[in-house]
């Protein structure tokens, strides 16, 4: 184990040489040596100390374009066990993940911003878009909107978040729903589309 441990460390400097935008942290797990990085000119990531994954190839991948910017904070798991963990930032975009996160097999796409707030949890199968992704025809053009999960939230599995969405601290969105509007603090929602149907108090108090 020692011996692949080195080894990856030697993918994580030869990753950070080619790519001039990405900064990995030495305090980061070595795993990221077999993630998969797309980054063009002027792109940036930036990954920050006590990030881990597992050691699956391709099993984090991670699309910057020119401008774009991908900033994950201390001590988040990009687990991939479940699923690929899947990060695309469009030109001149940005994606801020909080400290001590959970992103578990889900996609996350930027053409504006999207941020977690510190310890955000994000279920497998879960899609994460601030923008319609294509026109809907000659008149009717795509539309963004930044999206924010806040501090604490817990996002379940199979979830779809659109474009302008803000869900609030320490509210849980049910499996499958499909959220189209905003959700205050302390919310629990589901369905398609995603409504409050119940309160949630203090996460930070809960067992992880």
């Amino acid at each position: 184990m020692k011996l692949v441990a080195a080894l990856d460390r030697r993918r994580v400097r030869r990753l950070c040489r080619r790519h001039a935008g990405l900064e990995i942290d030495p305090g980061a797990a070595s795993a990221f040596g077999v993630a998969t990085f797309h980054i063009e000119p002027g792109g940036r990531v930036r990954i920050a100390a006590g990030v881990v994954t597992e050691r699956r190839w391709d099993g984090v991948r991670i699309t910057v374009k020119t401008g774009g910017e991908l900033v994950i904070d201390e001590g988040t798991w990009l687990r991939s066990e479940l699923g690929n963990v899947i990060f695309h930032v469009y030109e001149g975009a940005r994606i801020h993940v909080g400290a001590g996160s959970l992103l578990n097999g889900c996609q996350i796409s930027a053409k504006v911003g999207v941020d977690l707030g510190r310890v955000a949890f994000v279920g497998p199968g879960t899609r994460v878009f601030d923008a319609d992704q294509h026109d809907m025809d000659g008149d009717r053009r795509e539309q963004r909107g930044a999206v924010r999960i806040g501090e604490y939230a817990w996002v379940a599995s199979d979830v779809t978040v659109l474009r302008g969405v803000e869900i609030g601290d320490h509210s849980v969105v049910g499996a499958r729903s499909l959220v189209t509007r905003s959700i205050p603090s302390h919310s629990l929602a589901y369905g398609i589309p995603a409504r409050v149907h119940g309160e949630v108090g203090d996460r930070s108090l809960a067992r992880h």
